[in-house]
């Protein structure tokens, strides 16, 4: 009822709800450019005009008992810091408040989030016993899933220790203790995102082929740049068996494809004008050739929708898939645990910014 009523006073103000994000309110005029995102009962507002922004708070206040807390500075836990160069998001208190909670302020920090190659080395061990606390884990797990918000550093460790919820075992938990070691060296990093004048998309998927032992499914990862900017990424286990590595590369091409589709449609709405064709990069030479082939053949027929979707972005002109070196393909951090120089090349690829290195 409270989303009811706030849309109602909004679109009675001038504004658009947006199609794609029912949150987001647009007023588009020839004197301004005002946009309004609701999250419950905190708004953030911003705009071309500061007069025309007093107006609409002024226009709240008549309607609710609001208040106005100036510059946007925290917001759901996150701070927003701002720079010459643009504005880093970063969750560092909620961070150390973690720590805290969980006696880790004084442990020893590593310098990656997971070990590389976790499930060869058997971190897990099928015989270890089930957790007595797994409320308790579940309590860590949820912390650590809002602090990926702005961390896809973690993005691929929350998501691995997310699958044990409901049977967490030990060896989850020492994962998820040397997260927390992890998160103690690198506790100031956020996501920069900088002034520029380019508004490119260009996206990159991954995949690591039969990643789970238990269920011998993919996993997909993928992440879309604005410009210079990081805007989404997503590290997630695929719902089907892949039967080979290019079919598992494929399904993340497409999961990519669709998050930039709707990436484009918000954009639009915003009144960003996107050149296309958006490149998706991907370092699977085998997959850029499904791709590109029309013609269906006894390795693909099997995944037929998913040829049929993908092919028909590019044909449009919408999607181009270009090849990339594997040494710089980002996703692959959203894939599986690296070794540090590795996760730290990409961290820098990625644009994660140490908040105390300015």
């Amino acid at each position: 009822m409270w989303n009811a009523k706030i849309a109602s006073v909004l679109l009675e103000l001038g504004f658009e709800q947006s199609k794609c994000d029912y949150s987001l309110f647009i007023k588009n005029s020839d004197s301004c450019f005002i946009v309004v995102l609701v999250y419950v009962d905190d708004i953030v507002i911003t705009g071309t005009s500061f007069d025309e922004i007093s107006k609409v708070k002024d226009f709240l206040r008549t309607k609710f008992l609001i208040k106005d807390l100036g510059i946007l500075k925290y917001f759901l836990g996150i701070e927003v810091i701002a720079y010459d160069n643009g504005l880093c998001l970063s969750q560092r208190k909620y961070c150390l408040d973690l720590l805290a909670e969980y006696g880790m302020t004084g442990c020893k920090p590593v310098n990656n989030p997971m070990e590389a190659n976790h499930v060869i080395t058997g971190l897990c061990n099928k015989h270890d016993s089930v957790l007595t606390n797994i409320t308790g884990y579940q309590k860590l797990v949820g912390k650590l899933i809002h602090l990926s918000h702005t961390r896809p550093d973690i993005s691929y460790s929350v998501h691995f220790l997310s699958q044990y919820m409901h049977c967490p075992k030990d060896s989850h938990l020492r994962v998820a203790m040397r997260l927390l070691r992890y998160l103690k060296k690198s506790h100031s990093k956020g996501i920069l995102f900088s002034k520029g004048s380019s508004f490119e998309l260009k996206s990159y998927a991954d995949s690591d082929w039969a990643k789970c032992t238990e269920s011998r499914k993919s996993v997909t990862g993928f992440c879309v740049f604005l410009g210079s900017s990081l805007v989404s990424w997503k590290s997630k286990k695929q719902p089907t068996i892949s039967r080979s590595t290019a079919e598992a590369e494929y399904r993340s091409m497409c999961a990519a494809t669709c998050d930039v589709i709707g990436l484009i449609n918000v954009l639009q709405e915003l009144g960003v004008i996107i050149n296309l064709p958006v490149s998706l990069f991907c370092d699977s030479s085998a997959t850029i050739s499904i791709a590109a082939n029309p013609v269906f053949h006894e390795r693909t027929k099997h995944f037929e929708l998913d040829l049929f979707f993908l092919r028909e972005k590019i044909s449009s002109g919408c999607i181009k898939a270009e090849k990339i070196n594997s040494k710089n393909q980002v996703a692959d951090i959203f894939t599986k645990g690296l070794l540090v120089h590795q996760h730290e090349y990409l961290c820098n690829l990625l644009g994660m910014f140490d908040i105390f290195s300015y």
